[in-house]
């Protein structure tokens, strides 16, 4: 028997990204998770009927302390966790306020460069989103 789909772990989050206080040029928001010593895309589980774009909303927050306003959509990732199918829709979010304290989930977060958000990014599959963030509107 195949695999159902009931078992696809259904997520969201964003490309968070500011203008520079210093300089003005665009920073994107990196956070590093402590349980698996990676930088990422502020992201997570979807809540049970909740709307992708809310929950990727909440996500940042929770994870950057961040409040944000949503932009285009971005891709969609899929992958495999622990043998079952992932889908984490993205979308460019610019911060609009909050600050960020650490956290079980979220130790660390940095405001790079599109370049060096690039370069310090874990997983290959997420630099794609860095250069989608310039073409979403």
């Amino acid at each position: 028997m195949t695999q159902t789909n009931d078992t696809l772990i259904l997520a969201a989050g964003c490309v968070l990204w500011r203008r520079s206080p210093v300089d003005g040029e665009l920073e994107i928001c990196l956070v590093h998770r402590p349980k698996y010593d990676d930088w990422s895309h502020p992201k997570g589980k979807l809540k049970r009927g909740e709307d992708p774009v809310t929950g990727a909303l909440r996500e940042v927050e929770e994870e950057t302390g961040y409040t944000a306003v949503p932009g285009g959509e971005l891709a969609t990732l899929r992958y495999m966790v622990n043998g079952r199918p992932k889908q984490v829709r993205y979308w460019a979010a610019e911060a609009s306020g909050g600050h960020f304290t650490p956290n079980e989930e979220v130790d660390r977060i940095l405001w790079l460069s599109p370049a060096a958000a690039r370069s310090r990014l874990t997983q290959f599959r997420d630099r794609t989103l860095v250069d989608e963030l310039f073409t979403a509107s």
